[in-house]
């Protein structure tokens, strides 16, 4: 397409990126393959790792960490990490998952995360995620528009345009074919839904399966400014630090004092990241440590490396609704295109303090790119991300920062065209910026 801009590409590029990543274990994958293509090196955390320099990764269940070390470092060097996370809110299939009733086949889902319940009716949707086999293996599944549901006719319910009220239980139970529950079953669809392998469905031993949108990501708008998607909380993230690492890895800019750079794409945020591969858990000191291991470090020179180290924790953040303006707080109001978010939490449910921002404000200075300061209306409290989690486990200084959004948690959300790329940007320099 002519006149491409990079930010054009960018996004382009997180559409593909974001309809490839129906779940997290999608998600993970996808990353993982574009790292290969890269020249990166997948490692097994079952066998040894060589030290030394090079470009690696590893996939824990739905969560990815890759990282770069350059040639000359050592065992006090730094990480700079950008933190993100790969699952979104929606729909976990529970187990006896088909069920129906009055000719309709049904599948019983359990929430996850907090969606916007409305914004998920009448949508043609889809199943997808891992399932794993009595032995052992495990095979990713994505059905094609397979759900829906639907919501009840105006004609039954008069006061729906006064205020609709579901029930997580009752409502919210998706239709997905006619029948006889007992003589079908959702698995099975699963199972015929994994590319490049035959799966008996009744060697099914376990499944991590959620309800992902079908509708393709667009750009729309007056002039073209607007992206629509699925999971862009927090993809857009994901998506941007991936570029970003990719880009720095194949650049070979890095004088004799840059970091280690490190994607840490943790699993379960929105349910808490209590989790072996959430940010709770121990998956990113994992890594750093046998990194450092790998270098040579003593004890106390990979603390050195740690309190020389800096994480940007990557979540997207809210842009002020022009119809909810009241929402937010009165002197801060952030808008789509007008560059990534600071976002600052008094109670430190944003990890950003005073040495944090000004880095920020250095880094998009120096990448010319606008940045944008979020706080929430002291009345409405905010939501939390990886970055408190990742600065209390680990004690690296962390700065919260993201893209803004609309419609958050909504089924399809809504971000600018601009500012995921300008993410990317700021996050290449600070893969490769010694500070």
């Amino acid at each position: 397409m002519p006149n491409q801009s990079p930010a054009t590409d960018h996004i382009q590029d997180l559409g593909a990126f974001v309809s490839a990543s129906p779940s997290s274990f999608h998600a993970a994958h996808e990353a993982g393959r574009r790292l290969a293509d890269a020249g990166f090196t997948r490692l097994d955390e079952l066998e040894p790792w060589d030290g030394g320099a090079g470009q690696f990764f590893i996939i824990r269940d739905g969560a990815l960490i890759a990282w770069v070390v350059p040639e000359h470092a050592g065992p006090t060097t730094g990480f700079h990490i950008l933190g993100a996370h790969t699952d979104s809110p929606s729909f976990k299939l529970k187990p006896k998952p088909t069920t129906g009733a009055y000719g309709w086949l049904q599948a019983g889902v359990e929430v996850y995360g907090g969606p916007l319940l409305n914004s998920w009716l009448d949508r043609e949707l889809r199943l997808a995620g891992r399932l794993v086999m009595l032995d052992g293996t495990e095979h990713l599944a994505a059905t094609g528009p397979l759900l829906r549901f639907p919501q009840l006719a105006i004609h039954l319910d008069r006061a729906v345009n006064d205020g609709l009220t579901l029930d997580k239980q009752r409502h919210m139970n998706p239709v997905w074919g006619l029948g006889n529950p007992a003589d079908f079953d959702v698995l099975r669809v699963l199972a015929s839904s994994v590319e490049g392998a035959s799966v008996d469905p009744s060697g099914i031993g376990g499944y991590d399966v959620v309800i992902a949108d079908t509708q393709a990501p667009a750009v729309f708008g007056g002039s073209g400014e607007f992206f629509a998607s699925g999971r862009l909380d927090n993809l857009s993230s994901t998506h941007a630090g991936l570029a970003a690492l990719i880009a720095h890895a194949s650049s070979g800019a890095a004088d004799a004092a840059a970091p280690i750079a490190v994607l840490a794409a943790f699993d379960h945020e929105e349910i808490g990241s209590n989790s072996r591969s959430g940010a709770c858990g121990p998956i990113l000191e994992d890594v750093l440590v046998r990194i450092s291991d790998g270098l040579g470090a003593s004890v106390s020179q990979r603390r050195q490396a740690l309190a020389a180290s800096f994480c940007v924790s990557a979540d997207a953040g809210h842009a002020v609704h022009p119809n909810y303006a009241e929402r937010h707080d009165p002197a801060n109001h952030p808008v789509l295109n007008g560059g990534p978010l600071l976002k600052i939490n008094a109670n430190q449910r944003y990890a950003t303090d005073a040495p944090g921002a000004a880095l920020w404000a250095r880094l998009c200075g120096e990448a010319g790119v606008p940045y944008q300061e979020f706080v929430s209306n002291n009345a409405i409290p905010c939501g939390s991300t990886i970055g408190p989690l990742t600065a209390t486990r680990l004690g690296i200084r962390t700065v919260d920062v993201g893209v803004a959004l609309l419609s958050m948690h909504s089924a399809r959300e809504l971000c600018g065209v601009q500012d995921p790329w300008r993410l990317a940007s700021v996050a290449e320099l600070f893969f490769r910026t010694a500070l």
